[in-house]
């Protein structure tokens, strides 16, 4: 029989999670280099460290602490590791805030070159035109991933070469996390049928609190109203697409504001998640973006990018994470955009969560505040620029004019 493996992501669905931060020393200070432990590569972690609790919930046996995703599991997951794949990983032992059991930061001390190019929906390299030298030769983009397994040898748990944020286990591994219990974890097939895959990914329970979802839902709603012309009905997709929304369901709106203005917004990534019952925004954010240009009747291109940022940030804990933080940047499929928006490369750049001064930061729900994260897709000049000088420093282009949050395909870049 082929062996099976799975990419071992965070699982959002666990009722009041809870969320824990970047590792620190016990003195308090941030373990200076976290991405180490990303890196599929041994570590040496000479002091004991601490674990703070960047959310308050319900404790896990898997969690991805903080923006540099060090795997935090309890000892009867660390068990299955430490006796499977003793070769694979390190496990350190940790304190976690307020907790008297024992956890482990687990590092996967592996890596392996094994990403099926020609099988995954898109694998890309960075090359020497995207003006990343030291990343040149790994991947920039990939998605839909899929492993050649014979390229992977004895290796039971690894990272990937050039794309180290998943973390790759074998089945039998699974099974066994699986058997003992295990909360705070899924795992999607990265070998067999893709339409397999596509059932371990089905996971969209009843709602657990179908009057809340409604409560919020209608505060939303009146929040959107306020804004402008609010078109009546949402744009829904027939086959859901990429990560599954809190509720299930994945929704858009479009207003209309005055001066020609014309807003696309999220509808429903502050729906309280599926199989809970508590009060809950959700992520407790929206994504809007805006233009003063005109755009097609179902949003276009507006539209299009907007919903390919939104499956960037639900597939990606870390950019939740974040973008709690303050704002981020990332690069999507250009398809179908609008030439003046892609680089050579085929991509479209995009700012999310930068300020703006007249669109509200959040908006109130029965379960809570909830922030409104405005998109700017970025020209292929702004996008060098971010690349060559920061993020912050575009920031600060953009914080000199009243309107700079506007997404457009015509005018002056601002770099």
């Amino acid at each position: 029989m082929a062996k099976r493996f799975f990419d071992m992501r965070i699982d959002v669905y666990v009722p009041g999670r809870w969320y824990l931060d970047d590792p620190q020393d016990l003195s308090g200070q941030e373990v200076e280099d976290i991405w180490a432990f990303t890196d599929g590569k041994p570590v040496e972690v000479r002091d004991r460290l601490r674990i703070p609790i960047f959310q308050p919930g319900k404790p896990l046996d898997i969690e991805f602490a903080g923006a540099g995703q060090a795997p935090i599991v309890s000892e009867r997951v660390a068990a299955v590791f430490r006796e499977l794949a003793p070769q694979d990983v390190q496990l350190f032992p940790v304190e976690v805030e307020g907790r008297t059991e024992p956890y482990f930061l687990l590092n996967v001390a592996r890596e392996v070159r094994c990403i099926d190019d020609a099988a995954c929906d898109e694998a890309r390299l960075w090359t020497p035109e995207d003006g990343r030298p030291e990343l040149v030769g790994e991947y920039h983009v990939v998605s839909g991933l899929r492993i050649d397994v014979s390229k992977v040898g004895d290796a039971r748990v690894f990272r990937l070469w050039g794309w180290h944020p998943p973390i790759i286990v074998d089945g039998e591994i699974k099974d066994a996390l699986e058997r003992v219990g295990h909360e705070g974890a899924i795992f999607r097939a990265v070998t067999g049928p893709k339409e397999a895959m596509q059932e371990d990914d089905s996971r969209q329970p009843p709602h657990g609190n179908p009057e809340l979802l409604r409560r919020v839902g209608e505060a939303r709603e009146a929040a959107f109203l306020a804004l402008g012309e609010l078109e009546e009905e949402s744009i829904v997709p027939i086959i859901p697409e990429g990560e599954a929304w809190p509720s299930g369901r994945q929704a858009w709106r479009i207003i209309h504001r005055s001066g020609g203005r014309t807003v696309c917004v999220t509808d429903g990534l502050s729906d309280p998640f599926s199989d809970q019952t508590e009060p809950s925004t959700g992520y407790g954010i929206e994504l809007a973006i805006e233009t003063d240009e005109p755009v097609d009747e179902d949003g276009g291109w507006l539209l299009q990018l907007l919903r390919r940022v939104s499956g960037e940030v639900l597939g990606h804990e870390r950019l939740r994470v974040a973008l709690s933080k303050g704002a981020i940047s990332m690069e999507v499929p250009g398809e179908g955009m609008p030439e003046s928006l892609v680089t050579k490369e085929g991509r479209v750049g995009a700012l999310v969560g930068m300020g703006e001064r007249t669109l509200p930061d959040s908006f109130s729900t029965p379960a809570g505040d909830v922030r409104l994260l405005i998109v700017k897709a970025l020209s292929p000049q702004e996008l060098a620029f971010l690349l060559e000088h920061g993020r912050k420093e575009l920031l600060k282009r953009f914080a000199r004019g009243d309107d700079n949050h506007l997404s457009r395909v015509g005018g002056k870049p601002m770099v």
